[in-house]
Parts: C-alpha cells; sequence; structure tokens
C-alpha cells in the first residue's frame, strides 16, 4: 500500500529552492573592502590600499569557491538519487529534511572557516557539518534501498548501479573525515585540504566499483 503524503516531485522542487538560496547566500560574506577615507580616490596610493584589501579576502573566496562547489556536488547527488526514486513516505520526508536543515548550515560554517581558518574549531565545524550533510545523503540512500522499503525505487534500478551509488557517497564520507583529520592538525593549510573532496565526485563509476571491492560487483552480475 502506497503511503505517499507528498509527491517526489514536490520534494525536489523544495530542495532545488533551498540549494538555489543557500548557494546564494554565500557570496554575502564577501564584503566589499572599504580603504581608508584619507585617500584620494584616484590617487595610487588608494589603488594600492585596494589591492591590498582584496588580496586579504582570498581565505573567504577560496572557502565560497570551495563551498559552492561542494554545494553543486551535493545537488548533483541528491538528482542522481531522485532519479532512481519512484515514490516517498514519511521516512523519506524527514530524511531529506534533516539533510536539507543540514545544507542550511553551509553559508555559516563557510564563514566561519573564512574568517578563523587556523582555529581547529572553526575546521571541525565546517567539515563536521559536511560530514553530517553526506552521512544524511547516505542514510537517505539506504533508506530507499532496503527491502523494506526497495518499493519507492523503479523496479528496473540495476543492483550495480544501487551499489556504487552507495559507496560513491561512503566514499566522499571518508574523504570529508580525512579533509577535516589533515586540516585540524596542518590548520595553517586550511581550507585548501577540503579540495580533496571534489575527487570522488568526479571519478567514473567503473573507477568508484574498482576501488570498492570490485570482486563483490562481479558476484551481483
Amino acid at each position: 500500500m502506497n503511503d505517499e503524503i507528498v509527491s517526489k516531485n514536490r520534494i525536489e522542487f523544495l530542495t532545488d529552492g533551498i540549494f538555489a538560496v543557500v548557494m546564494t547566500l554565500l557570496v554575502l560574506d564577501i564584503s566589499v573592502p572599504q580603504i581608508s577615507s584619507h585617500y584620494a580616490i584616484g590617487n595610487v596610493a588608494a589603488g594600492t590600499e585596494l589591492v591590498k584589501r582584496l588580496f586579504d579576502l582570498w581565505p573567504k573566496m577560496l572557502s565560497f569557491v570551495i563551498s559552492f562547489v561542494i554545494l553543486a556536488i551535493y545537488w548533483v547527488a541528491h538528482h542522481r538519487q531522485f532519479h532512481y526514486i519512484k515514490h516517498s513516505n514519511r521516512g523519506l520526508i524527514w530524511i531529506n529534511m534533516m539533510f536539507l536543515m543540514a545544507i542550511c548550515l553551509i553559508p555559516f560554517s563557510t564563514s566561519l572557516l573564512g574568517e578563523y581558518r587556523e582555529l581547529e574549531m572553526s575546521i571541525l565545524v565546517y567539515g563536521g557539518n559536511s560530514i553530517v550533510i553526506s552521512s544524511l545523503l547516505y542514510a537517505q540512500w539506504r533508506y530507499v534501498t532496503t527491502s523494506h522499503h526497495g518499493r519507492l525505487l523503479y523496479e528496473n534500478l540495476n543492483p550495480i548501479s544501487k551499489t556504487t551509488l552507495s559507496r560513491r557517497t561512503l566514499l566522499g564520507i571518508v574523504v570529508y573525515l580525512i579533509a577535516t583529520g589533515f586540516s585540524s592538525v596542518y590548520t595553517q593549510l586550511s581550507p585548501f585540504p577540503f579540495v580533496l573532496v571534489l575527487i570522488p565526485a568526479f571519478l567514473p563509476n567503473k573507477t568508484i566499483q574498482r576501488i570498492t571491492f570490485r570482486r563483490s560487483h562481479e558476484k551481483m552480475r
């Protein structure tokens, strides 16, 4: 019996809207630099001062770029999951809501990292935020692929595709843990290690299968 109370399309519309807002909010943390009032506009010294102030913004700019791309990865991963989902139920709706709540925290954790990039706590908050999001994304996929809730998926879903998508998300969590741990130990390098999180997103499915126990895939054939 189908207990769907909200169509999967409504969930996708809400998700797309929240992602659009959150990705836009990221740039609001980057303020236009102010130069000293005693510099005359057009003065060479004023230009030099502005260049210096712009350069000082690089931690926030880098945090913005990394977070924007990470959000894009999350959006693609969410879309990939819902491509295979046919119906929704209460459990799926609330897991997705928790996922979106964690997504909404990204502008805050990004701002914290950009402002205090060499403090361990800001790194842990940013990394923890990303780990929670990835974990909820994994939990959502596990929920819809369990035998009891498998009816939420399209019947023709390839078992290999199901497992590959699950392991791709797991690999992302592992990379987030590594990046967070490395950044918290070598705080002077923050936020550069978080660039590592882009790797799993761009790996082809065959590579994911090869590095995540390929034999199990072969048994499924």
